[in-house]
């Protein structure tokens, strides 16, 4: 998708630097891009609306809103790939933009190789997302919707990022899946700080799925191998 003649990307984003550092990097690798840029929240979601963009890229610290409720209302009308681009890198800020719909969160300042990675992987994975659903694992399963988890008698919502780790682990239940691999699976490559984004995801996904996150018993980390799902009883 990445590849596509027609690109369109709204950028909410007060701050005119940004904006140019960000156009500058599209204009780079996508020149056919279609930027669309507003600096306030209001105006996002106005322009969100209106043009059905394929990519949004969100600051969160706007004039005129939070950009959490900015998130909020875009999950309302539309299931649009997000990167949450901000300087606020507190982990709480990372796991309530993952938990509002975000598909990525890149904390400024950012590299311009890691910003493209990023939209590179969230593309594809919009894409390619839904292939192999729905896959059961015991009383697990996940499908039609990477989004969708159904766990025992309970249905949880994940994020697109949390249901690709959780695919490539139930993939291969019983056995450990490599940070390498579990990377490769969202970004298609390596980048500075990969690891510690895939510890934000893991950490969340075990708090969705797990009775005590902080004593997991389905997603281990096997130290030095990666993690694991756990064989159902």
């Amino acid at each position: 998708m990445v590849n596509k003649p027609e690109l369109t990307v709204v950028l909410i984003e007060d701050d005119a630097e940004i904006v140019e550092a960000v156009t500058l990097t599209f204009k780079i690798r996508w020149p056919q891009a279609t930027f669309l840029a507003a600096n306030s929240g209001q105006e996002g979601v106005e322009l969100v609306d209106k043009n059905n963009p394929d990519l949004v890229i969100l600051d969160l610290g706007l004039p005129d809103t939070s950009g959490f409720n900015v998130l909020k209302d875009i999950r309302r009308f539309s299931h649009v790939p997000v990167i949450v681009l901000t300087a606020r890198g507190d982990e709480t800020d990372i796991v309530r933009g993952l938990e509002l719909g975000a598909d990525e969160y890149i904390i400024k300042p950012f590299r311009q190789m890691e910003l493209l990675a990023r939209v590179k992987a969230v593309m594809r994975r919009q894409e390619t997302s839904a292939e192999e659903l729905p896959l059961t694992v015991g009383s697990m399963t996940l499908g039609p919707s990477i989004r969708d988890l159904k766990l025992k008698d309970r249905r949880i919502n994940l994020t697109r990022t949390e249901g690709i780790v959780l695919g490539q682990l139930m993939r291969h239940v019983g056995h450990p899946v490599s940070h390498a691999v579990l990377v490769k699976a969202l970004w298609g490559e390596e980048y500075p700080g990969a690891a510690e984004s895939l510890k934000v995801y893991v950490r969340h996904l075990r708090e969705k799925i797990e009775e005590n996150p902080s004593d997991p018993k389905l997603l281990l980390t096997r130290i030095g191998a990666g993690y694991q799902l756990a064989k159902p009883e």
